[in-house]
């Protein structure tokens, strides 16, 4: 991307007073669904294409990345725990971690580390990220038991009856992942103002983004 181009981007951000353009979503594949739908993600549901798959409204994912971040800095990061069993999940929230503090545990979630004092690494946190409420219900069903809140990313196959802050995105697209985690961790870090501008996270995309 040129150095124009880049500038043009950072003045529409601006002055829309967003985190990304359009166009960097669509860039991403944040805006490609699944080609299922389920009644909870029909408001962030943009049009559904001649081959089935729904498309995500990205001005919602936008919108809910800011939502996002200004209620998880809400909270002492260090009590804020974020999962993933998603390979491409891994490493935006690792990144998540070393950029803003949040424990996070990539990978195969055992069961009762949120529920049983003696399971091994049981932690006791006091707001979830989800990367998928499909493939981390394990930590979503015992945040619900422990009355522990959840953000979650969702896609449009997702349903929403324990989240209770929702991130529509393709939640399963490698380069979709990091950018979302890697826009979430600049709204975090500048709302608990570790930075003044979102200019000031200098930390490119790419780091976020899981190998192939």
């Amino acid at each position: 991307m040129t150095d124009e181009k880049v500038q043009e981007e950072q003045t529409e951000v601006a002055e829309k007073n967003t985190l990304a353009t359009e166009e960097t979503y669509m860039t991403a594949g944040a805006h490609i669904g699944t080609r299922q739908k389920t009644s909870d993600m029909k408001e962030f549901i943009y049009k559904v294409r001649n081959d089935g798959l729904y498309i995500i409204d990205v001005n919602k994912t936008d919108e809910r990345i800011l939502a996002a971040a200004k209620f998880i800095a809400s909270y002492d990061l260090k009590q804020v725990l974020a999962v993933s069993v998603r390979q491409y999940g891994e490493r935006p929230i690792q990144k998540l971690s070393e950029h803003t503090g949040i424990s996070v545990l990539p990978g195969r979630f055992r069961s009762g580390i949120l529920t049983n004092p003696n399971a091994k690494g049981y932690v006791e946190p006091e707001l979830l990220i989800a990367t998928d409420p499909l493939a981390d219900i394990q930590a979503l069903r015992e945040a619900r038991n422990t009355g522990i809140p959840v953000v979650a990313l969702c896609d449009t196959n997702n349903e929403t009856k324990h989240i209770d802050l929702v991130i529509p995105t393709n939640n399963k697209g490698r380069r979709a992942l990091a950018l979302v985690y890697w826009l979430l961790s600049k709204a975090i870090l500048k709302e608990k103002g570790k930075i003044e501008n979102y200019d000031d996270f200098n930390i490119e995309l790419e780091e976020f983004e899981a190998e192939l």
